[in-house]
Parts: structure tokens; sequence; C-alpha cells
């Protein structure tokens, strides 16, 4: 089917593969938990549109370059390991402000939440890799050059993403709606999710081909 083979196998192997805790899976709950249902699905949103992003680099021929380029993958690893560095130090010396534009704020939020999923899951060096090692498997010998195949890939990729990470966002956030009011549990909170995501920005930094 448009030169990709044993498609059910994908699926499933696709599934596992989300699955697994990792990043992307930290990130989302971390958002759900500290910011609620709607930051988890707008991360969620994002991270699968860094997917998309991948997916084209991959059948561009772009992200070889970053697997074959040293220099391009370490200029791609230190710019994500920053992103997360950033978010995780916004996060520790935020304050709770008062509202005064609710929807105003509100907008901002999502647009946010999902610019940093699509961020973060672009600027990581690691999807690249994975998308070159993995989509190939798929896709027949003869069309490996054809973009159309690693797009049907990508795209089918995105979303079993975005339903996996919503699931998990709506009962993630449950924990959050207990908290919402508790404005000292809040700022720990944010304290403890900057320093996830230092964690997280320190685990790409160090990581190798």
């Amino acid at each position: 089917m448009f030169g990709v083979e044993n498609f059910y196998v994908f699926v499933i192997t696709a599934l596992l593969f989300i699955m697994t805790p990792g990043i992307d899976s930290v990130f989302v709950l971390n958002k759900s938990v500290s910011q609620g249902k709607k930051a988890g699905i707008y991360s969620t949103l994002g991270i699968n549109g860094g997917v998309i992003v991948h997916t084209f680099f991959a059948a561009l021929g772009l992200s070889m370059l970053v697997a074959k380029s040293a220099m391009a993958f370490m200029i791609v690893k230190y710019l994500g390991a920053a992103y997360l560095i950033y978010l995780g130090i916004s996060s520790i010396i935020s304050k709770k402000q008062p509202n005064f534009d609710a929807i105003e704020v509100k907008e901002q939020s999502n647009k946010k939440h999902f610019f940093s999923g699509l961020i973060t899951n672009t600027l990581n060096p690691k999807v690249a890799l994975f998308f070159l090692s993995f989509f190939p498997q798929f896709i027949q010998k003869e069309q490996i050059e054809n973009p159309l195949p690693f797009i049907i890939l990508g795209v089918t990729y995105a979303l079993i993403g975005i339903l996996w990470f919503s699931v998990m966002s709506f009962f993630a956030a449950t924990f959050s709606d207990k908290v919402k009011g508790n404005e000292k549990f809040h700022n720990r909170l944010n304290k403890f999710s900057g320093a996830i995501y230092i964690l997280m920005g320190i685990k790409i930094a160090l990581t190798k081909k």
C-alpha cells in the first residue's frame, strides 16, 4: 500500500514504542499534573506536531544530514537541551500572577503549551535517528527514496501518539484538579516540574549517536 508493507505490524510496534516511558511521556505528564488537562492535550498536539516535522525531514532526507554530520547533530542536540533547561528555570522561578484577562491568558497559555511540545520534540535528535532506523523497516525497498511512505508512517505514528498521550493526560489531570486551589502546592509543583525539565535537558545534552 503506497510503498508501505506490514502496516499492521508497524501500528502495533509504534504503539509499544509510544507507550514506553520517555521524554515525551514525562513532558506530557508534567504538563497535565502541574497545569491541568488542557495543558496536557496542547502539549500532546505539539509533541506530535514535532513528529510530523521529523517525518518531513526524513522524507526529504534532512534527517540523514543530522545523522551523518556531527556538527549538525551537536547543534540540534544543544538547542534542544538549552530550551528544556530554559523551561525548567522558568518554572522554578515563576510565581502565580493575578489573572486580569482570563480568556487572553488562557489562549496564550494554550499556544505556549503547544509550541513547547513542538520545539522540544523537533529539537530532539534522537527522534530523527529513531525514524531513520525504524521507518525503513516498513517501506518496500524499491520505494525507499519515495517520500510518500515516510509521510504515511509518520502521520500514523503521530495519530497513535495523540491518542495515547491524550488518554494519559486525562488520567494525570485528575490529580491536578484535586489540588488546583492550593497555591502553595502549586508553587512547589512548579519547582518540581522545573527540575524535571532541567534533568531532561541534561539528558539530551549528553545524548550520543
